[in-house]
This record gives C-alpha cells, structure tokens and sequence, in this order.
C-alpha cells in the first residue's frame, strides 16, 4: 500500500494520500488549497490516478483543496450528508464504504468539533479529522459544534476500536504525526474525565481565539461546487423536469455514473446504463462501450449523477473525446427526486 502524511506549516493540517499500489487509484484526505501543486507532483511521481478527495468536516483554519484537485485532476470530492458545502460529488454517511481499487474506509459519523465531521477507518488505523487528536481533542464552540455529541462520538464510537489501532488526525500543532487508541485513552489529558458534563465542562473552559483564517475560509469552503451554468448556456443541460419528460425517449441514453452502493441506496432510473464515473474517460475512447454505442445507434447521451457534479466533468470528457452529442441531467438524482421522478429500488 501507498501511505503518505503530507504536512502544511501554517495551518498545521495532515492530508493523507492512499493507494493500494503505483500506477493505480489513489484518494486524498483533507487536502489543503495551498499545496496542490505539492499533491499533483506527488502523484505524477506514484504514477498515481487520484479519483477521490475527501474532507472529514468543512474546515475554518484553511481552504480545501477539493475544487482545484476536481478542476486539475477531474477526481471525485466527498464529504460527509451533513455538509454545507454548495456541492460535492458524493455525500456518505455513516456506516457507508468510501472505496478506490484495492482500498476500503468504513465512514463512521462522529459530530461534535462540528456538526458534519467525519472518520474514516481503514484496517489498522483511522482518520480521525478533528475529533481525536493527539493528546487533544477538536474544539466545539462553533460550527455547530457540540461537546456532548463529541463525547459520544470519541468515548462510544472511536475509543471503541482495539487499543493498536493508530490514530492519524487533520491536524497537530506540536509536531506529533501518529499516536494510537490506546495510547489517547491512557495519555490524552481531555480524555481522563468521569462523565459527560465533567468533559463539557472542560470544553467550555478552553477559552480559545477564533482560527486566523475563519472568516475566509468557512465561506471559500462552502463554495466548491462546480459551476453547471456553462453547459446549461451551451444547451447541454437538461432539468430534472426535462429530464423526466423525455424518460423511454429512444433517441436518449441515460448513463447512470454514480457507484453500486449509490444507486442501491438512493434508487436508479428505468433503462438507464451504468457506468461508474472512473471508467467514463476510458468508455468514450475509439473501441471503448459508450463510443461503441453512440456509434452503433446515434442516441444522444445523457449523463446522470448524484447532484451534477461528475455528469457535468462527463459532459467535459466526452467533447475531448470527440462526442458532442451528449448532455447531463441539472443537479442530478437529487434534483430529479425533488421533481417527484419514478425510480426503481
């Protein structure tokens, strides 16, 4: 496997690169906006292909680097169901697999720094953002936050899992890269507390400033999404109404691109093909099975997403690659459900 701490000086955050081995997918945990160019060299360096980069919570001490990675990369963003980001191509919650070629992170929802964050485990360690740190533990006095949700989430979630299993958090101030559980519940100080009005008690007393960059980067973080008004202009965006109306068209195939456990969660519309947006570049090559089937039966193709974000890159790829036929469904099966769409479960 490829693991990689990566570290920025000014904010103190740890992004996290994985792959389960060179030339193949890798994911990226809470990248920062600063060090991009960092990652995207790392990753031509791996003969890595980044599909994935996921935040654990929207952070207020710098600005994601989800956007500029999805816009350089055309990778995937992720974020847990609770964010208030405009728009992330997949939303997980908990108990849902994030998962890449050869790697699997379990999502265990775990509010309290914030009321969106996430951990990620994978085998012998976890992601633990900004709820366990080493020997601390994620303020709780803003976005949401709530000592007694943190509580619940550090003492019955993470502290849960065996002792051995190493703690890698978004952030450290003191120069600490890893730590396990076992060694936070014995030596972390905010975690020899008795009950959970003793641990809240303590989190208020914290008296600490506000982060340096709130205020710039709360907004920044909230505005990611991918601008869809483009294609809508180019009149290769459909409604979900429009979209609705032309369902059983024979001129129009619907290309489903989210993953297995998506449609299985969220439902799936009638005659529509699917084709996980990470094999998308390589079905729209000369012999590939989208090419294929546009050649054979000159059907306008119309992708379809979680909420627009991967149809609309998909729109982007297929006119590289020399199909101009093609459009994508506005704010995908979110919006298509809002417009009181048929599924199939």
């Amino acid at each position: 496997m490829i693991f990689r701490q990566l570290f920025d000086s000014v904010s103190g955050t740890y992004s996290y690169v994985l792959a389960s081995r060179p030339g193949g997918e890798a994911l990226i945990l809470d990248p920062v906006l600063e060090k991009v160019d960092r990652y995207c060299q790392l990753l031509r360096e791996l003969d890595l292909k980044l599909v994935k980069a996921v935040d654990t919570h929207l952070h207020a001490d710098h600005v994601t680097g989800l956007g500029e990675l999805r816009d350089r990369t055309h990778c995937m963003t992720v974020m847990g169901d609770q964010t208030k980001a405009d728009v992330v191509a997949m939303r997980v919650a908990d108990g849902d697999k994030v998962t890449i070629e050869g790697l699997s992170l379990d999502v265990m929802y775990t509010p309290g720094h914030t009321d969106d964050s996430y951990s990620y485990l994978m085998g012998d360690r976890v992601f633990t953002g900004d709820t366990l740190l080493i020997r601390g533990t994620g303020r709780t006095d803003f976005q949401n936050g709530s000592s007694r949700a943190q509580y619940e989430s550090i003492f019955n979630r993470l502290l849960k899992l065996p002792d051995e299993t190493m703690v890698f958090p978004a952030h450290d101030y003191k120069g600490d890269t890893v730590s396990t559980i076992g060694e936070e519940k014995r030596y972390n100080p905010r975690l020899q507390v008795r009950s959970v009005d003793e641990y809240i008690e303590l989190m208020a007393n914290l008296k600490l400033p506000n982060p340096k960059m709130m205020d710039v980067a709360v907004p920044a973080n909230m505005r990611v999404g991918l601008h869809q008004e483009e294609l809508e202009k180019e009149g290769r965006a459909l409604s979900a109404v429009e979209a609705i109306r032309s369902l059983g068209r024979p001129d129009i195939l619907l290309v489903d691109l989210r993953e297995s456990n998506e449609r299985a969660k969220h439902g799936m519309l009638e005659g529509a093909l699917h084709t996980p947006y990470p094999s998308v570049e390589e079905s729209l090559k000369p012999g590939g099975m989208l090419r294929e089937v546009v050649a054979a039966t000159g059907r306008r193709v119309v992708f379809f997403c979680a909420f627009g974000e991967r149809s609309a890159m998909a729109v982007a790829a297929a006119k590289e690659a020399g199909l101009t036929n093609t459009a994508h469904i506005a704010g995908g099966i979110d919006a298509w459900k809002k417009a009181g769409g048929p599924l199939v479960h």
